[in-house]
C-alpha cells in the first residue's frame, strides 16, 4: 500500500483519526494524504461578471465577514497540526484542500486512493445526526476504496477478525484488507460466522482456510449460534485490540449494518478500527 487518505473536517480536526492513519502509515511505509473539506459552498453566490466584454458566472464569498474570517485561520491552523503531526511521527504527508461538496470531493479522491480512513462522526450538518453520520454512511456505500472507520482511542491490534458469511461481498473484504497489510501476517486471525445452527459449512471452511494458510499463521474458525447483529455485537465487546474486516454490497446492506441502536454500541463502545471494502 502506498496511499492513505485521511478525511479531515478542516474546520473541527480529529486527532484520533490522525493518530490511527498514522499508525497505518508507520505500519505499510505508506503516505497520508490529507483531505481537508472545507465546505465553504453554503457561504458563496453566483456572481456575473465580464471579461473582455463577455459575461460568465464566477462564486463569491457573500461577505468577508469575520465569522468567515476565523473559519479560515482555523482551518490554517488544523493544517499546521497536521503537518507537524505527521513530521513528529516522521511520516511522508500530502495535502488537498477541497473547497467544493465534500461528499463529491471525497469520492473522486477515493478512487485514487489504497484506502480512506475516517471519522465515524464526520459532518457537515449543523445539529448531530447520529454516529456514524449520514455523510459517514454515504461515503461508506460510495467510496471508490476500501474504509476504515477509525476508532476514538487505538491502542493497537493483537487481533483481526475476519466477518464471512459465504459471499462474494465478504471474501472481496478479507482479499483487500490482506492485499493491503500483508505486514500484519503473524497477528492472530479469528473468522467468525453468525448463523442459526452455529455451525461452518465444511466446504467453505476448508477453502477459506486453505488460502489464509497462504497468508497468516495463526488461524481460527468460531462459528456463532444466533441472530447476526446482536450476536456479532456480543462477541466484539468481548474482545479487545481487535481490528475488525467486513464486506457489504452497495448502501441498502450497509443501512442495514449501521442502524442506529448498534452503530452506537460498536462505534463509540468498544473502540476498534472497522475496515469495509465492497464489490
Amino acid at each position: 500500500m502506498e496511499k492513505i487518505l485521511l478525511v479531515v473536517d478542516a474546520i473541527n480536526m480529529d486527532e484520533s483519526a490522525l493518530v490511527f492513519a498514522s499508525y497505518l502509515a508507520s505500519l505499510t511505509k505508506s503516505t497520508i494524504t490529507g483531505v481537508f473539506l472545507e465546505n465553504f459552498e453554503n457561504e458563496e453566490r453566483p456572481v456575473l461578471k465580464l471579461m473582455n466584454g463577455l459575461a460568465y458566472m464566477n462564486l463569491e464569498a457573500v461577505e468577508v465577514s469575520a465569522n468567515r474570517q476565523d473559519k479560515i485561520s482555523l482551518i490554517e491552523k488544523n493544517i499546521s497540526l497536521f503537518k507537524e503531526g505527521c513530521a513528529n511521527r516522521k511520516i511522508t504527508c500530502g495535502l488537498h484542500r477541497d473547497r467544493g461538496v465534500p461528499f463529491y470531493e471525497l469520492i473522486n479522491e477515493s478512487r485514487f486512493a489504497d484506502v480512506l480512513v475516517i471519522d465515524a462522526d464526520t459532518s457537515f450538518k449543523k445539529r448531530y445526526d447520529g454516529t456514524p453520520s449520514e455523510f459517514v454512511k454515504d461515503i461508506l456505500s460510495k467510496a471508490e476504496c476500501p474504509v476504515i472507520v477509525a476508532p476514538e482511542r487505538f491502542d493497537g491490534v493483537d487481533e483481526i477478525v475476519f466477518t464471512y458469511y459465504g459471499t462474494s461481498s465478504s471474501m472481496f473484504a478479507i482479499k483487500q484488507f490482506t492485499y493491503l497489510f500483508p505486514e500484519l501476517k503473524d497477528k492472530k486471525i479469528s473468522v467468525i460466522q453468525v448463523n442459526k445452527n452455529g455451525e461452518w459449512h465444511d466446504m467453505d471452511k476448508y477453502k477459506l482456510k486453505e488460502w489464509l494458510k497462504e497468508h497468516y499463521s495463526d488461524i481460527q474458525f468460531e462459528a456463532l449460534k444466533g441472530e447476526t447483529d446482536s450476536t456479532l455485537f456480543d462477541y466484539l465487546l468481548k474482545r479487545k485490540n481487535i481490528f475488525l474486516v467486513m464486506g457489504a454490497y452497495g448502501r441498502n446492506a450497509l443501512l442495514q449494518f449501521f442502524r442506529k441502536s448498534h452503530a452506537d454500541i460498536l462505534i463509540q463502545n468498544i473502540m476498534k478500527p472497522i475496515f469495509i471494502a465492497h464489490l
